[in-house]
């Protein structure tokens, strides 16, 4: 009798053993146990929205290409930054700084880091070098000025 009760626990043990020892290789792999929202802060600027930027601009034509700027110095009134930050649950942190100067109203340069050439949450490696981006058909589809009216077109550009 004594035996039987032996190799029962025995058996129970071992299937506990290794129960847990499986439901342990679950929480070491990125399934999702313990799950980790991704932080992403700032401002997503692509190359062609920087492509887009010409020196003359006023400070509501960048605002209109570039977004509104993440900061906005009371010390340095003439700089605007747009930086990017992004860290996923699961993964590489991204972080990219893009500065804008301006001379009174007019831009006179920028300067940052490398930016990316498709939208966030977009796989780059699905998209061909011929497909359009949606800044790029917007652009295309409708000008600058026939979005707002109240720009005006005060610099020229350097092959004019």
């Amino acid at each position: 009798m004594k035996a039987k009760n032996y190799s029962s626990v025995l058996r129970t043990g071992a299937a506990m053993c290794f129960t847990a020892l499986l439901l342990s290789a679950c929480g070491g792999t990125k399934w999702g146990f313990p799950y980790k929202a991704d932080i992403q802060q700032g401002n997503w600027i692509t190359s062609e929205q920087v492509e887009q930027l010409r020196v003359g601009m006023t400070r509501e034509q960048v605002r209109f290409v570039l977004g509104t700027p993440t900061l906005q110095d009371i010390f340095h009134s003439d700089r605007w930054d747009y930086p990017y930050y992004n860290k996923p649950g699961y993964g590489d942190v991204q972080k990219r700084l893009f500065t804008v100067w301006f001379d009174g109203n007019t831009l006179v340069r920028w300067d940052g880091d490398h930016q990316p050439n498709h939208e966030p949450f977009q796989n780059p490696a699905t998209m061909g070098p011929d497909t359009p981006n949606t800044i790029q058909q917007s652009v295309d589809e409708s000008p600058l000025e026939a979005e707002n009216p109240n720009i005006t077109d005060n610099y020229r550009s350097p092959d004019q």
